[in-house]
């Protein structure tokens, strides 16, 4: 039986899928482990330099809550010069789930209702189930676009807020510019937040990056060093949007994670001026490796983006076909429920070595035939 101390909210939703996961695989001796979308590489030497000096020169106090002007400065003129907003500001964030968190609890009334896209990181609609609201869902299979009119159909008088993501997380999908344009003007037009999580922005292989900020000055972005700069660890991330939505969520910063870490933030401005394009190039190969290790077992569609894979179960239930993989050949990947309300496929993240890619191609061949 529940504790009759604990509170509602904390049955809204499970402990996250990926997570029993992780753990799973520190039980394994040798695990293949594709579970975990955590940067491969090192964190990058000036990164790891700049956050010892930090420490070493004693900037270990608290940070201010909209972060320190050594790199909030630097993200404001950066956002500035890419959107040219009249209105439009940068507040740092304890991670860009610490920004994703902020800004349901701050915009959020019970009852009120969001749209998220199927399939989703599992965040989004356990946070807003957490601030009170109704999740609606929007299908994108099978093929993970964005269909307009859909969206437009789950719009009612209560609709508050849709959660975009793009390179999205499971999937790997980038939305083209059609799609990017449609939800941002169509939000715009409903007078809808739209929430852009782009924390893959820069993990785009074959097409631009585009944000709906171009096209709606109203978008609230929340974004991140952890992908980009392998500091997952290091929780730094940054929201930026109207002051108006910015300033109440610097407010409950105040009252909740206080700040993101100071010297983070001194390493977050060190970062800005790494090269990421070498790891870029590197994950688009990787990806290339994976997909065409399995394309012709597996029903698939090849990312655009991020560093995740999201195939089709060749036979069985998601949790069936990963117990399997996990007791033959001590393979860790995500069952797609995980990330949905259908369970017909599975995550695979390929931000791993490629001796590891290539065991994970061998068990996976594998586990398909014994279907």
């Amino acid at each position: 039986m529940r504790s009759p101390w604990l509170a509602d909210r904390t049955q809204l939703f499970d402990a996250s899928g990926i997570r029993k996961v992780f753990d799973l695989g520190a039980k394994l001796k040798d695990p293949i482990n594709l579970s975990i979308g955590q940067p491969d590489f090192e964190t990058p030497e000036p990164i790891r330099r700049a956050a010892i000096e930090a420490i070493e020169s004693r900037k270990n106090g608290y940070a201010l809550s909209q972060g320190m002007p050594v790199l909030r400065e630097r993200l404001q003129t950066q956002v500035d010069q890419e959107l040219d907003h009249a209105d439009r500001e940068v507040f740092v964030t304890s991670g860009t789930s610490g920004g994703i968190m902020l800004a349901m609890l701050v915009l959020l009334n019970p009852g009120e209702e969001v749209i998220v896209f199927d399939p989703y990181f599992v965040m989004y609609d356990a946070l807003a189930s957490v601030a009170g609201a109704k999740i609606v869902y929007v299908d994108t299979y099978p093929d993970f676009r964005i269909d307009i009119d859909r969206v437009a159909a789950a719009i009612t008088p209560r609709t508050k807020m849709i959660v975009f993501n793009s390179p999205a997380n499971p999937t790997g999908a980038v939305a083209g510019e059609e799609e990017v344009r449609g939800i941002a003007q169509l939000a715009a037009e409903r007078n809808i937040v739209l929430l852009s999580d782009e924390i893959y922005r820069h993990f785009c292989y074959d097409q631009p990056f585009i944000s709906p900020a171009q096209f709606n000055p109203q978008t609230l972005v929340v974004d991140g060093f952890s992908k980009t700069y392998a500091i997952p660890g290091w929780r730094l991330g940054f929201a930026h949007g109207p002051s108006e939505i910015i300033r109440e969520m610097i407010k409950l910063q105040q009252y909740s994670f206080v700040c993101a870490p100071q010297p983070s933030q001194w390493a977050g401005a060190a970062a800005l001026d790494v090269d990421v394009q070498p790891y870029v190039d590197a994950y688009r190969r990787k990806r290339d490796m994976i997909v065409e290790g399995l394309r012709d077992l597996y029903e698939l569609h090849v990312p655009g983006g991020a560093f995740y894979l999201f195939p089709k179960l060749p036979w069985g239930t998601g949790m069936e076909f990963v117990a399997r993989g996990i007791e033959k050949y001590q393979l860790l990947v995500i069952p797609g429920n995980v990330f949905s309300r259908s369970d017909t496929h599975f995550r695979i993240s390929y931000a791993a070595s490629d001796a590891m890619l290539a065991r994970g191609i061998e068990a996976l061949r594998k586990l398909a035939k014994e279907g």
